[in-house]
């Protein structure tokens, strides 16, 4: 890990995530299974993320 990156898990697929410097609330797409991840914590270069429902927009077509 280099100076002013944060890692952190996938609780979905558990692939091992490096970002540069995050927030609590932003959100990242996990390269791997594609999913919506949200920051819920940041502890000492480590993030915890949560699962982001997406809700699709319905256009009625």
């Amino acid at each position: 890990m280099s100076a002013g990156t944060l890692t952190g898990l996938c609780p979905e697929c558990e692939t091992d995530l490096t970002t540069p410097p995050m927030v609590q609330g932003e959100t990242i797409a996990c390269p791997e299974c594609m999913l919506t991840l949200r920051v819920e914590e940041v502890v000492e270069g480590k993030l915890t993320f949560q699962m982001v429902e997406v809700q699709l927009r319905d256009w009625g077509q």
